[in-house]
């Protein structure tokens, strides 16, 4: 008998077994115990979507009834049929906890990953991202037959997810191409996964002399450790010098101290790693270095690693730049989490964009950038349009939307009593302008652990909305009386804390910290020794932003004097002399954009954003979207009763036609993906 394919055997997805339980209007209310949060998985999520079903998360009964009566308003008003899903990540004996009139109404059904994987250990599986099962469950049926303890599941994955066989790790070609493979495509590997290949690593006696702890669970540290070393690679393979000890490094024959420890020798060249050097220059995980005999270099590659400011250089550069980001651009069939990606590399880009100056870039490349930020616009608004609404009920491990934030922050702090944290905000900033802001304070401080990740914020992309919704940790349809205003944030950060079991003294919050004494802010804080956890909002950039008639060029050089004046340095240099790990982040980004006519709707819009008009009414709205063809009627997802919001989503603005601004309140990649940064002080040198 012939075998039957391949795809035939693994078209069947791990979903399909869930999905078996959602046919539409077969019960429209289901009630969910989802420990391990399956349903809130991207792609399981868009399906029940697509089928009609709309998932409510349980976990506060306050919260859950009035979105609950909420939905159920909008639906009778509207007259559509409602097939809803009322999901609590607990497990199933749980279910009997939720409130009697949905037991009465609803069907109970139960899922979790021990039913999907009964062969694998639980405890490992669980601590997957759930984007990395497809992989799981297609090796798993095909290679697993008998029951694995945790050690056996734990290779299993590395190698089958992760391509990872930690057997195979014996030479310093093997580690470093591992740690690329790790590293460069950001694979979001869970600690247990990392501790077991530390493990493996110390154990084999192989790499006694490397930082392997730091160098596998850092990807800041691990790129950290190889731009020290490619000044020796450079001087040592072209100027001939001779080898120098271990941690020194010669460069123009003057030594200097390795921060990390490690071998110096570093084999670029070799075929397995060399493939990643222009791509980790390009797109700025390593940067260049002087050479004073660059001319001897002849390779591609390595040029790359040389700094050049010739004109000519930054435009291969730059044109090189263009093309992997375009070749990276995610569809409309992409994960959150590869967007997240795309848009940091997108970053990179604009960032080395305005270092050039748009005055000296060739007609050709500005066309090439031109026709590349069209292209991105409209597959972002095409995908957000389809994806967006499911982020919200994500788990907040890694933060996926601003109001995450406040929660993760928490399973930081959570069982360690010594530890504290310092949550930054500075207000408006996009993420090219971030990593102008970095390069300025790694320079001022290198010894600083700068860790980066992004993140989306609330749409409407208002200071009033996203703000909130990070420092409440909450969506906006919870405080519906204050979304047009910022007044109600401390009360909202101290009501986070305080109900998760922080002490009212444990807990502080500023904002307008500027180019003043910050210090005397924060020490004028009642019990400031005693806090534990603080929010502080940075407003210069949106000042900045609110004034700037010189658009994103004008952005980039005002925000380089700020951080270049030392006022950011020197206040994260305070709070991790003061004890606090940092994380940075933004309530929103900023685009340069047009004016194409300001509406006249007199009072009917309740907010007149430069990018964004709110109407209490969709039929008002409609009215004002029928004139101004580039905006788009938002559905008010995760917003608050009778907030409708009209939104831009190309690069134009509600202002006098042929204006040229810097705005907000939009829905384009600029505005909605902003930074979530983790700094840290190094120890142990």
């Amino acid at each position: 008998m012939q075998n039957k394919p391949r795809a035939s055997i693994t078209m069947k997805t791990w979903r399909d077994n869930i999905l078996e339980e959602f046919v539409p209007d077969l019960g429209h209310l289901t009630l969910v115990a989802d420990p391990d949060g399956l349903l809130t998985e991207e792609k399981l999520a868009l399906e029940l979507q697509n089928r009609g079903f709309r998932i409510l998360e349980y976990h506060d009964s306050i919260a859950f009834r009035y979105e609950y009566e909420l939905l159920r308003l909008q639906k009778c008003e509207k007259n559509e049929r409602i097939d809803l899903i009322v999901l609590t990540k607990s497990p199933s004996s749980d279910l009997d906890t939720l409130p009697y009139d949905l037991l009465e109404k609803g069907r109970s059904v139960s899922f979790d990953l021990g039913k999907i994987f009964p062969n694998l250990s639980y405890s490992v599986i669980e601590q997957l991202d759930r984007k990395y099962l497809d992989a799981v469950y297609l090796a798993y049926i095909e290679e697993i037959h008998k029951r694995l303890g945790d050690n056996a599941t734990q290779d299993f994955v590395l190698k089958s997810v992760f391509g990872i066989d930690t057997s195979r790790i014996k030479t310093s070609i093997d580690l470093l191409n591992t740690l690329l493979k790790i590293h460069y495509p950001e694979k979001q590997i869970p600690h247990v996964l990392n501790q077991r290949l530390i493990e493996t690593l110390i154990e084999s006696g192989c790499f006694s002399d490397w930082p392997i702890e730091r160098i596998v669970l850092n990807k800041d540290i691990f790129f950290s450790f190889l731009q020290e070393r490619w000044p020796f690679f450079v001087t040592s393979k072209f100027h001939h010098i001779s080898t120098p000890s271990v941690g020194e490094v010669f460069e123009s024959k003057k030594p200097y101290s390795l921060v990390y420890p490690g071998p110096v020798e570093i084999p670029f060249d070799h075929a397995d790693i060399k493939i990643y050097i222009n791509d980790l220059f390009i797109e700025g995980r390593l940067h260049p270095i002087h050479y004073a005999n660059s001319s001897e270099i002849q390779e591609p590659w390595v040029k790359f690693g040389i700094l050049d400011t010739s004109e000519e250089d930054l435009s291969n550069r730059l044109s090189t730049l263009i093309d992997r980001v375009g070749q990276s651009l995610p569809d409309s069939e992409s994960r959150y989490s590869a967007w997240l990606l795309f848009a940091s590399r997108y970053a990179e880009l604009k960032y080395l964009y305005y270092t050039i100056g748009p005055q000296k870039i060739n007609p050709s490349e500005l066309q090439k950038f031109s026709s590349l930020k069209e292209k991105i616009m409209l597959c972002f608004t095409s995908w957000i349009n389809s994806h967006y609404s499911n982020l919200i009920s994500l788990p907040p491990s890694p933060p996926a939307m601003l109001h995450h934030i406040p929660r993760y922050l928490l399973q930081e702090i959570e069982g360690s009593l010594n530890q504290k944290i310092a949550l930054i905000l500075v207000d408006g900033l996009s993420l090219d302008q971030w990593i102008s802001m970095r390069a300025i304070i790694k320079t001022q401080n290198p010894s600083l652990i700068i860790e980066d990740h992004t993140t989306f914020a609330w749409i409407p992309t208002l200071t009033s909305v996203s703000r909130q919704a990070v420092f409440s940790g909450k969506a906006p349809v919870f405080f519906p009386n204050s979304i047009n205003t910022t007044e109600k944030e401390a009360a909202l950060w101290m009501q986070f804390w305080e109900e998760n079991g922080f002490k009212r003294a444990e807990v502080g919050y500023l904002k307008g910290l500027q180019d003043g004494d910050f210090r005397k802010r924060l020490e004028s804080l009642e019990n400031f020794r005693e806090i534990r956890v603080i929010g502080l909002v940075l407003d210069k950039v949106d000042k900045i932003l609110h004034g700037m008639q010189l658009g994103e060029a004008g952005m980039h050089n005002q925000i380089k004097q700020w951080c270049e004046n030392g006022f950011p340095n020197d206040l994260i240099t305070y709070l991790l002399d003061e004890g606090f790990v940092i994380w940075l982040t933004s309530d929103h980004g900023n685009i340069e954009c047009i004016g194409k006519g300001n509406p006249s709707e007199g009072s009917l819009a309740e907010t007149k954003g430069e990018r964004v008009r709110i109407f209490n009414s969709e039929i008002l709205r409609h009215k004002i979207a029928e004139k101004f063809d580039f905006s788009l009627e938002w559905d008010p997802v995760g917003l608050p009763a009778n907030y409708y919001p009209l939104i831009i989503t190309d690069t134009s603005a509600f202002i006098q036609k042929g204006k040229k601004t810097v705005a907000h309140g939009g829905i384009s990649i600029n505005e909605v993906i902003v930074p979530f940064i983790k700094i840290e002080k190094l120890v142990g040198q």
